[in-house]
């Protein structure tokens, strides 16, 4: 890559409990836009850090052409601060109304530099992504996506200035609604300078000019969007297991010749002991044949062996070169849901009603702090589902699960079995077992049977009997979602709050296929439109501001 922004030595990270969180890793990023890319727990979010400078690296090093500008996952921000405090730009604005004000100290034109027009630029590029423009104004005042979208724009701002040469976003669009997402691309297509953006928003990586994958300790850069490396991933893969099939059709063929050659050279052997039995010759002469025998016969065995292991290791280099990506693969059984069955109703604060119905799939869409997941959890009763995640049958007999709502949008849950998943995924017990907290939901199938069902969730071997305290996110994930849908008798509806925050693509790929094998009914909160096409839905349902819902059927 000519010209980089940031150049990666060998840099290794470990934190102060030893454990390694990047090891040996080299690259580079160039001068546009770079999505960042990799499983949960790859080190992406590190490896941005020890860029930005918050990180050392334990070992290698790490050169830019110039300073770094951080922005992380979640804003911490103070309820006093000012829209000037989340763009970064107070001491500057601070110091200007100062020499307005006739004040001619040195250490405000200091502050200023060459920032006079800071203000305008500031007001400017708010006004342009649809933001509040006054600098001045609470940031209590904000949403959360109009937050987030400020200090995006102080990013830009500060790199535009020359404060900064490389702009890093660490999940910029987790908790963006749909309009704050379109925003968002808005900045980025419009981007100058270097960015690198960790994401799994199918949508932000295309806007980039390059895709780079951090996986096992390798950073891979590829010219053009993520869809390109996709493609170009996939041909990648081919030939490498291509390759693979013939290193190991070699190996076969080498072992087959190892085996055919050692039975030459034991007839061989029988043969010589025959004629030294049958003295078929002098004594001097079988010696010598049978030393030649012997020396041939090793220097053969050798050679062989030295084929042998020669394709072993081509084999072990083949297989470092394919992917072993697993996708969960269910077979789940039929709730049993009729084409008519009321399930549920939502109900909007005009006193529309919606029917969950059916096998149906459907969305729940709308602006964030509209209060999705308070209806969700108006219709399905807080103190049964967010305590265990699930609803066991016998509370979700009809009638049971109900609430009534005055002012704002609610509904309640007509008949059948119900499960939901929040948002937060901390609804399993975190000193059970994985096998005991799957079994809260299936108390009558057989442990054996359980651990088969929880293998094709990716949850195997020793994985089930650990405690649930130790899993990664990504296995907390796919066991809450086994939790769900492993339960016995299986639920009819599933409901899910946003599933796809902090899922890397792989996840989300395995949880696109677990609800394609489900049957019941689904009802799905999410802001991640790639996703939600995934989907097959029958209609989406969208909540406005006032708690009216409105339906298009699909």
């Amino acid at each position: 890559m000519s010209n980089p922004s940031v150049v990666l030595h060998d840099v290794t990270f470990a934190w102060p409990d030893g454990a390694v969180a990047l090891d040996h890793v080299s690259g580079a990023f160039g001068r546009g836009r770079t999505g960042l890319t990799g499983l949960n727990g790859a080190g992406k979010s590190t490896l941005l850090r020890l860029v930005a400078g918050l990180l050392t690296p334990t070992s290698g090093r790490i050169v830019l052409s110039g300073t770094a500008d951080y922005l992380p996952q979640r804003l911490t921000l103070d309820v006093d601060a000012t829209v000037a405090d989340l763009l970064g730009i107070t001491p500057v604005v601070r110091a200007l109304r100062a020499i307005e004000s006739g004040d001619v100290d040195v250490a405000h034109f200091d502050a200023v530099g060459d920032d006079w027009d800071v203000e305008e630029r500031a007001v400017a590029l708010l006004s342009a992504t649809g933001l509040p423009t006054g600098l001045d104004r609470s940031v209590a005042s904000l949403s959360g996506g109009e937050a987030m979208l400020t200090a995006i724009t102080g990013v830009r701002l500060r790199q535009s200035s020359g404060s900064a040469a490389v702009a890093l976003l660490d999940e910029p669009t987790n908790n963006l609604d749909g309009d704050a997402r379109e925003r968002l691309y808005e900045l980025v297509r419009g981007w100058k300078g270097a960015l690198v953006v960790v994401s799994h928003d199918l949508a932000l990586l295309e806007l980039m000019d390059e895709t780079a994958e951090l996986r096992a300790g390798s950073l891979t850069t590829f010219g053009g969007p993520y869809s390109e490396y996709r493609a170009w991933l996939a041909v990648q893969q081919e030939a490498a297991a291509q390759a693979l099939r013939s290193a190991e059709q070699t190996l076969r063929r080498e072992k087959r010749q190892r085996i055919e050659a050692e039975e030459k050279i034991a007839h061989s052997e029988r043969q010589g002991r025959k004629d030294r039995a049958n003295r078929k010759y002098v004594p001097a002469a079988i010696n010598d044949r049978r030393n030649s025998a012997e020396k041939s016969a090793g220097s053969r065995r050798g050679m062989l062996d030295d084929k042998v292991e020669a394709a072993r290791a081509a084999v072990d280099l083949a297989e470092r070169a394919v992917r072993d990506d697993d996708r969960i693969s269910v077979d789940l059984p039929d709730p049993g849901v009729p084409a008519g069955r009321r399930l549920a109703v939502l109900r909007g604060a005009d006193g529309r009603e919606i029917v969950v119905q059916g096998p149906e799939r459907l969305a729940l869409t709308g602006p964030n702090g509209v209060g999705k997941t308070t209806l969700l959890e108006r219709v399905l009763d807080p103190q049964a589902s967010l305590s265990a995640g699930y609803l066991p049958s016998e509370q979700a007999s009809e009638g049971q699960i109900s609430s009534t709502q005055r002012g704002g949008a609610g509904g309640e849950v007509v008949t059948g079995r119900v499960a939901y998943l929040p948002q937060r995924v901390d609804v399993l017990p975190e000193e059970s077992s994985v096998l005991d907290a799957v079994r809260e939901g299936a108390p009558h199938v057989p442990p054996g049977e359980l651990r088969n069902r929880l293998a094709r969730f990716l949850v195997r071997g020793a994985a089930v009997d650990r405690p649930v305290a130790t899993l990664s996110g990504g296995e907390r994930f796919r066991v809450a979602l086994a939790r769900l849908l492993l339960a016995d008798p299986p639920a009819q509806l599933l409901v899910l709050d946003e599933p796809t925050n902090n899922l890397d693509i792989a996840s989300t790929d395995q949880l696109v296929d677990a609800l394609t094998a489900y049957r019941g009914a689904l009802l799905v909160v999410s802001h991640d439109g790639a996703f939600l096409d995934r989907l097959g839905l029958d209609a989406e349902i969208r909540l406005d501001a006032e708690g009216n819902l409105t339906e298009e059927r699909r």
